[in-house]
């Protein structure tokens, strides 16, 4: 059987996250029956697979358009969620029609983020294609665009009809791609399931193996984590919060790196960081510490950043989504799966603690 697992995030619009092999054929059978046309919206660097996808719907009776968009963060734009709005207006898009993000997490966000505001709302299929949008950016419904001043400063929540996740599209990716996306499921094991933390120590190559059983259940367990605390908290109110660990740090890097670096590399940076923050807060014991910094390096992500860049990270962290009347909020832990809320910590405090991840 190809399909192993099917998890459902409840709430008030509720959804399946499909998760196996050779999955790509579920996505004509996600669609609602009065859907007419679809606007598949896609990196430009999967055209080919994108267009085996549009005539598998065409077969099925569907009108399927494409927008391919650039690969990445410069996609989360308002000027290319604006053309996606164009593309649909002049095809005569209404609110019984479709888009199906078709790629990885910015993919997923931007996707999202047109499915929500156009009419108002039309149904969404996230198809995510790299790891990192199977384990994260296409699950829970989070959409955004990108500004100047910080990253998904403009979104939406907006609940998918469908996630497929067909861990076939993974097997062409290059390896560090694969790798960068650890870095969302180390936090997952980090403030939730320790059993994923020794998956990855027990056995990394296997592990970061795409055809393996433990890669596989290294997904599971992570997107059952997320499904979870989304149906408990969709618009992040309380429990979800959680789920941002390192990324506030880790915002504000990929700001400053002009999105060059990838979203895991960056989070990997953040978490090491809140782990600095909430030992030297008397909350964290040295050994998990010293844990964080082992297995994010085990895998090839950083744990380090510029000594001279202090200034503008602490800028771009007040700036942040998270941060409530200008005091900075991080999510730090008291051990493993015990996640909390660091608020208003000294600027001394934030500062001893960046000096223990400097180059």
């Amino acid at each position: 059987m190809n399909v192993f697992e099917t998890v459902t995030v409840g709430g008030a619009d509720s959804y399946d996250i499909v998760v196996g092999r050779k999955l790509l054929a579920q996505v004509a059978k996600s669609l609602r029956d009065n859907v007419r046309q679809v606007l598949i919206i896609h990196p430009i660097s999967l055209t080919n697979s994108a267009d085996l996808l549009a005539e598998s719907l065409r077969e099925a009776g569907y009108i399927a358009l494409q927008a391919g968009v650039e690969d990445g963060e410069p996609a989360k734009r308002i000027e290319v969620a604006a053309w996606c709005w164009g593309i649909m207006g002049q095809a005569d898009f209404t609110r019984s029609d479709a888009i199906i993000g078709f790629g990885g997490g910015s993919t997923t966000d931007l996707a999202g983020f047109v499915a929500s505001t156009w009419l108002r709302g039309v149904q969404l299929v996230q198809v995510p294609t790299t790891l990192l949008g199977m384990v994260d950016a296409a699950i829970g419904g989070k959409t955004g665009v990108n500004t100047a001043e910080g990253k998904n400063l403009v979104g939406t929540f907006y609940a998918p009809s469908a996630v497929i996740c067909d861990l076939d599209t993974l097997e062409t990716l290059p390896r560090n791609e694969i790798l960068a996306g650890f870095g969302e499921i180390v936090k997952y094991g980090f403030i939730a399931d320790e059993k994923i933390l020794e998956l990855i120590e027990s056995d990394l190559e296997a592990a970061t193996d795409t055809s393996s059983d433990a890669f596989a259940e290294l997904i599971r367990r992570s997107i059952a984590i997320k499904a979870r605390v989304v149906t408990n908290d969709f618009k992040e109110a309380s429990e979800r919060e959680i789920l941002n660990y390192g990324h506030t740090l880790g915002h504000a890097v990929e700001l400053l790196e002009r999105y060059q670096w990838r979203h895991g590399a960056a989070v990997s940076v953040g978490m090491m960081f809140v782990a600095e923050l909430a030992r030297l807060s008397g909350l964290l014991s040295d050994e998990v510490v010293d844990r964080h910094r082992a297995i994010l390096t085990s895998i090839g992500l950083p744990t380090t950043y510029e000594a001279a860049k202090w200034d503008q990270l602490l800028g771009a962290m007040q700036r942040d989504k998270k941060s409530r009347a200008g005091t900075l909020r991080f999510v730090v832990l008291e051990g493993i799966g015990k996640p909390r809320i660091l608020s208003a910590p000294t600027p001394e405090l934030l500062f001893a603690a960046y000096q223990e991840i400097c180059e």
